[in-house]
């Protein structure tokens, strides 16, 4: 998991830290991951049909979605400092936080309506 790229090397604290990054976006993966299964799982029915399921689904898709983006994001991240550019900017910030209010609306609906 280098980037094998020319530049000069950073200094190892950024590396690290744009590594201890990458490692906080593959744990909020999981979590999102063990969300879904749990949902799934333990969670009793709602009055919807397949509600608790599309619940289920709506947090293991956002789970995908963190986990695959979070190498490339790493990648671009550790040529820009190689390259002594300004870091690029993320958009899975965004995504991932009307993700999780999105799934945290549907979980409040879900529960008021039964």
């Amino acid at each position: 998991m280098t980037a094998e790229q020319p530049g000069q090397e950073p200094d190892y604290r950024f590396t690290l830290a744009n590594e201890r990054t990458f490692l906080a976006w593959i744990r909020t993966a999981l979590g999102l991951l063990a969300a879904g299964v749990a949902v799934r799982q333990f969670v009793p029915p709602f009055d919807w049909a397949g509600a608790t399921t599309a619940l289920a689904l709506a947090c293991i898709v956002l789970a995908a979605i963190v986990a695959a983006t979070s190498f490339p994001r790493w990648r671009r991240a550790q040529q820009a400092m190689r390259a002594g550019a300004a870091l690029p900017p993320s958009p899975m910030v965004a995504v991932l936080a009307a993700g999780v209010l999105s799934l945290a609306l549907l979980a409040a609906v879900l529960v008021i309506a039964g």
